[in-house]
């Protein structure tokens, strides 16, 4: 056999070997239309970018923090910003900068908390009345419909009365008051593809119901969902914070965004620049999530119109 035969073997084993599971991801990212539209959306990378900062600070706050946030030195109250304390101390001479840094944990988890307990309420369920119809959608759409109609505010305080006050107990009021959007979102997406022809035929082969939902419907309504969970994240921030600040959320120790706000607030006359960082943190964070999603349903829908063109 000649050499230039093995080399001829040798390019076509190496022009069909499989790419790696790395290659793939990176091909996909390169060649994916919506991530290729996100990219060129500035205000959606901008707001993606701040969302992994507060993300990192989430996980590494209490690292990186210069001060214990829970360590007091009355002697200390309220000092003005300086090379040791960069954002001042609070009424009880607490590091301000260590107590927002290890907020944004507690901020984050009130997030996955609130959206997670909503998600797993209002998709299943959504994507069922959808699919399957009948008596039971029709009741758990009237469920759905009741929880809807009340104050979202009043339902979660009244919900945090019977439970009592705790961060657990508030995001798990505030997903229950953001599980009806989800609902009625997924059930929308499910009973435009229940009729559809593939729908059909996976029943006619005997898939059954759990399959259906997904492996062929859901994915169908997650680029809706995945915009939806976006801007609930951003609601769920703005909940947690106004529980807080009511007292109906985080207890001490625990410290948040909004009990920050709320003991900034108690002495807003002797000290107003202490209620800035917290504020500022719940502001930027909300309208990332909120640029964030913008940008992101532009993304899906211009990619669907797109192929539609094509």
């Amino acid at each position: 056999m000649s050499d230039t035969t093995i080399v001829t073997g040798l390019e076509k084993s190496v022009a069909v070997a499989p790419p790696s599971s790395r290659g793939r991801f990176v091909h996909t990212l390169r060649t994916s239309r919506p991530l290729r539209l996100l990219r060129r959306n500035i205000p959606a990378l901008v707001s993606l970018v701040f969302l992994m900062l507060v993300l990192l600070l989430a996980v590494f706050g209490s690292v990186i923090a210069p001060h214990d946030p829970s360590s007091q030195n009355l002697s200390n109250s309220l000092a003005g910003m300086s090379g040791e304390h960069w954002l001042g101390t609070d009424v009880y001479g607490r590091d301000v900068l260590s107590r927002l840094l290890a907020s944004a944990s507690v901020t984050m988890l009130a997030v996955v908390q609130a959206v997670g307990v909503a998600a797993l309420i209002g998709i299943p369920t959504g994507l069922f009345a959808g699919l399957v119809g009948g008596w039971a959608g029709g009741l758990i759409s009237r469920i759905s419909d009741a929880l809807q109609s009340l104050p979202p505010l009043i339902l979660a305080i009244a919900i945090i009365g019977i439970f009592g006050p705790g961060l657990t107990n508030a995001m798990l009021a505030i997903g229950l008051v953001m599980a009806p959007s989800l609902y009625r979102l997924s059930r929308g997406a499910a009973e435009s593809v229940a009729t559809e022809t593939y729908i059909e035929a996976a029943r006619a082969l005997g898939c059954g119901k759990g399959r259906l939902l997904w492996s062929h419907v859901l994915p169908n309504a997650a680029s809706p969902l995945l915009v939806q969970l976006s801007f609930s994240a951003g609601v769920a921030i703005v909940a947690e914070a106004s529980l807080s600040f009511l007292g109906l959320g985080v207890q001490p120790p625990q410290t948040s965004w909004g009990s920050m706000v709320r003991e900034a607030f108690d002495n807003v006359y002797t000290a107003p620049e202490l209620i800035a960082a917290p504020a500022i943190m719940i502001v930027l964070t909300v309208l990332a999530f909120s640029t964030f999603g913008d940008g992101l349903r532009d993304a899906l829908e211009g990619s669907a119109s797109t192929s539609k063109r094509d």
